[in-house]
């Protein structure tokens, strides 16, 4: 995770295309799509209990956000559309996803493929893989 402790400046919801945008006061910003948050939310239905207890999460292309909710000063829970909404995503999270969104994207592309589950294109799929 970066060292940095950036705070988000602002946070918009863009339900119609699915994208979290976040600010950040160092001047980052990061377009975010629902599925890549939902399937590397913070939560333990999600990361498991420990390393290699993590849950390869499919089918979730079409998922949006349907709640932003503040939790204190460090962090938002998303609650998505599927249900899920146990994942806390505090401002260092938020921030360690935009950073190393091309990375993880990658990386769960090929777990997918490697688990030989096949995902429907997205329209932002593009912008997940370039900067």
């Amino acid at each position: 995770m970066p060292d940095k402790k950036a705070t988000p400046t602002d946070i918009t919801l863009h339900q119609q295309s699915r994208i979290l945008e976040t600010v950040f006061d160092d001047g980052s910003k990061f377009e975010l799509p629902c599925e890549y948050l939902r399937v590397y939310s913070p939560s333990a239905e999600v990361r498991g209990h420990g390393p290699g207890q993590e849950v390869l999460q499919i089918g979730k292309e079409k998922v949006n956000i349907v709640a932003v909710e503040p939790v204190g000063t460090y962090a938002v829970m998303l609650r998505f559309d599927d249900g899920h909404d146990t994942g806390i995503f505090s401002w260092q999270t938020l921030y360690e996803l935009g950073v190393n969104r091309q990375q993880y994207w990658a990386d769960y592309l090929q777990r997918l493929a490697d688990a030989g589950h096949h995902r429907d294109p997205q329209p932002y799929d593009e912008m997940m893989s370039s900067d």
